[in-house]
């Protein structure tokens, strides 16, 4: 190649790259730019986002901000978003169904990038990366690093190892490996060792909340040190939030119980003491979540739970299995030792799961179609001599509106017949054991006849 041909090239591609243009440390990318971008930069976190999306909005100054922090380090980890509502073609090329979808393009490949799993804070997004494109576990031999490392985040997991090919410490980097979210170090300075007043073979969790840090104890295996973790990783209580989510949501902890409380209440200290008091006793067993129940972002869940902002406070249990079931406490007193109790019966298996339901409209089988709530829903749908088919909706649910004139359409060619009733239910105040819902709209088709009872899915 001669030099003038390679100089064209070379101002050809910087060129393509010039197009690549940034906000607040975030590369804009487009279907025109993003080969030209992974190029430059092998190692990107991808947000596709809709502008008029309020989660993208909450995610944007952490997303932001992680840009920076990297930036600063010097890293060539980039991080990059694209509208997916200009860049259509784009977003549907990597499977973009919702907003925001983070994925990761590592080492310059456009196919099969890695889905983004862990929290929406930019120091969660940050050390996620850094474990994806680096050693798992940094090692550490001096003081200062082993301290700034604690002082940057907001949980650290240190193994203090004399021999760093020791049985122990090859345990440790196996269950490093499994871990994104947290950054892990290991050291086997004396130094270090004396700083931190550690006299053997250790790993310890650092944490800026609760105790300050944990000490794990017991046989060194992987499954137990993971467990450990995950128990001491968040605090006692953890407050419900955008950012907080993705934890809450994507950990290994399925059990959750929630403290339903107004932040601005004068009883407030008091009634957090008591939740996280019988917190200390199910670590690792039941994740305790407190949830602001003034904020007006959080309506949707107490409607999820069959809550008013004047029934608060209150306490629910749920399992985040396949069917989502729910528990109630008798007692709507907020004390250590009722929720211990409460909690302890639902180990056991001794509750029974609480299913919401409105009383039964006067007038529920009054238009053609007919209402039904979770009182009068097995007579009428489990009805053996009649076909009943029901409509599960949200008030909400804007798919559920606009379903509406058919479905009342379809009410109407069959309102005069003997064996066929088209009726709707409210899920979201109304729930049955026999039948989870869990989008919007669900119909169900219940044919006549005595096997009914767990319906036929009509569509959805």
């Amino acid at each position: 190649m001669t030099a003038l041909k390679f100089a064209i090239l070379f101002v050809l591609v910087a060129a393509g790259w010039a197009d690549v243009s940034e906000e607040e440390d975030v590369l804009v990318l487009k279907k025109s730019n993003f080969d030209e971008a992974l190029q430059a930069h092998p190692d990107i976190l991808v947000e596709f986002y809709a502008p008029w999306c309020g989660h993208c909005k909450a995610l944007a100054p952490e997303f932001a901000k992680a840009a920076g922090m990297l930036k600063a380090e010097g890293s060539s980890i980039r991080l990059g978003k694209v509208d997916a509502t200009e860049e259509i073609e784009l977003a549907q090329e990597y499977g973009v169904r919702g907003y925001p979808t983070i994925k990761f393009f590592k080492g310059g490949e456009k196919e099969s990038p890695k889905e983004y799993s862990a929290g929406r804070q930019a120091d969660d997004m940050v050390n996620w990366l850094k474990k994806r494109t680096g050693p798992s576990v940094a090692t550490l031999n001096e003081v200062t690093e082993v301290e700034s490392m604690i002082a940057d985040n907001d949980v650290v997991v240190v193994g203090f190892f004399k021999d760093a090919a020791s049985d122990g410490a090859k345990i440790y980097q196996r269950a490093a490996d499994a871990v994104d979210e947290i950054p892990f170090a290991m050291t086997s300075s004396d130094a270090v060792f004396s700083k931190f007043e550690v006299s053997e073979d250790s790993v310890v969790l650092f944490k800026k909340f609760d105790e300050g840090k944990n000490t794990f104890d017991g046989e060194l295996t992987k499954e137990k040190l993971l467990a450990f973790i995950t128990a001491n990783q968040l605090p006692l209580v953890i407050e419900f939030t955008e950012q907080t989510a993705p934890k809450i949501f994507g950990g290994e902890i399925k059990s959750h119980i929630l403290m339903f409380l107004p932040k601005g209440a004068a009883d407030f200290k008091d009634k957090m003491t008591e939740f996280k008091k019988a917190a200390e006793g199910f670590k690792g067993r039941i994740l305790y979540i407190f949830i602001d129940s003034d904020l007006d972002d959080n309506q949707r869940i107490l409607e999820f739970f069959g809550l008013k902002k004047d029934e608060c406070p209150a306490i629910r249990l749920i399992t985040l299995e396949e069917d989502m079931t729910k528990y109630r406490p008798d007692s709507n007193a907020i004390t250590a030792e009722g929720i211990t109790a409460f909690c302890n019966q639902f180990l056991d298996g001794k509750l029974k799961p609480h299913l919401m339901s409105q009383d039964i409209p006067e007038d529920w089988d009054k238009n053609p179609v007919k209402v039904l709530v979770g009182k009068n829903f097995e007579e009428v749908a489990f009805d053996p001599k009649k076909n009943v088919f029901v409509e599960f909706y949200a008030p909400w649910c804007g798919h559920c509106k606009q379903l509406t004139p058919i479905w009342e359409q379809l009410a109407e060619k069959y309102k005069d017949s003997d064996d066929t009733i088209v009726a709707k239910m409210d899920s979201t105040a109304n729930e049955i054991d026999s039948v989870k819902v869990h989008s919007f709209p669900t119909l169900k088709f219940f044919p006549a006849g005595d096997e009914r009872k767990d319906g036929k899915v009509h569509s959805q």
